[in-house]
């Protein structure tokens, strides 16, 4: 497993847990960064995992609009919550992170979610999100 895959799970492990707990992103970010910081081998998927983290709080608005106009009916808090963290990491790599190919970070939010979430969430985060890159 690659070490942005790794950071996108640790990012996903992130944004579910604050969702869950209703507690700040940043509040999570933050206790996730001081149990990095004695994780030293894992510093290289922590390192790309708070890059994702901190686009999603810095572009928070315009994530969520994006997915809210692509989702076809479905608001936001209906949705899986795992699902939902899958499409921010998803639409803040499409939208904001060159470096990560669209198909990329499409096919990466696709199989976490087949792995980790409902039956029928691999189609529709793909779905979504092809929706937002076809748009940007």
């Amino acid at each position: 497993m690659s070490a942005r895959t790794k950071a996108r799970k640790r990012a996903l492990d992130i944004l579910f847990s604050s969702d869950i707990r209703d507690e700040e992103l940043s509040v999570t970010l933050a206790a996730a960064a001081k149990r990095a910081s004695s994780e030293p081998s894992r510093e290289a998927s922590w390192l790309y995992a708070r890059d994702i983290v901190d686009g999603i709080i810095d572009h928070h608005d315009e994530i969520d609009e994006h997915i809210t106009t692509h989702s076809r009916d479905w608001k936001l808090e209906r949705m899986p919550a795992v699902d939902r963290a899958l499409l921010r990491i998803g639409t803040w790599e499409i939208a904001y992170n060159d470096e990560v190919p669209t198909a990329v970070a499409i096919d990466e939010a696709v199989e976490l979610a087949k792995e980790l979430s409902t039956e029928d969430s691999g189609a529709f985060v793909h779905g979504v999100l092809a929706r937002i890159a076809r748009s940007i």
